[in-house]
């Protein structure tokens, strides 16, 4: 009876591992396409937030960074389901997710409850801080999606120029 349990475990752990990767990929479209769709359509629950943030940016104004953070966020989502993208999803993310932790440190009387600041945030603070797991997220992708390109054994242009 042991030995059949820990046959099932066994093939639970390998169906686990498998299907992991893919799942967090989709999970990860499903985040930023849609909550990055719902900026220029202007039904965005963090649109305020965002406009608040980007006050000072320039070239665009408030407004129109709000549509280029929704388009990109689209992007980034779309990048995720294909192995030949995470990395230009990796790095709009990363660049994405420094102007998503702006409010904390720019914001603070929004992010923090009045007088707790750094202990106590907000919803709106707690939506922020919530990212760390997606970068986290992003970055298993992004080691598992990018091992194999990673290896030296497959990189084909250097040993076209050792020729």
């Amino acid at each position: 009876m042991v030995k059949i349990i820990q046959n099932i475990m066994s093939d639970l752990v390998v169906r686990m591992d498998q299907a992991s990767t893919p799942l967090v990929k989709i999970s990860m479209f499903i985040i930023f396409f849609w909550f990055g769709a719902l900026k220029p359509l202007g039904i965005s629950a963090a649109e305020q937030l965002v406009l608040d943030t980007v006050y000072w940016m320039p070239f665009l104004s408030p407004k129109g960074w709000l549509h280029v953070i929704g388009y990109w966020e689209m992007i980034i989502g779309v990048f995720f389901l294909f192995d030949k993208t995470i990395k230009y999803a990796l790095i709009l993310l990363f660049l994405q997710m420094a102007g998503t932790f702006m409010p904390l440190f720019i914001l603070s009387d929004i992010t923090f409850q009045k007088g707790l600041v750094p202990y106590a945030p907000t919803l709106e603070g707690q939506y922020i801080i919530k990212n760390i797991i997606i970068i986290a997220a992003a970055m298993v992708i992004g080691g598992r999606t990018l091992r194999k390109s990673a290896d030296p054994r497959n990189w084909e242009w250097v040993r076209k120029e050792k020729h």
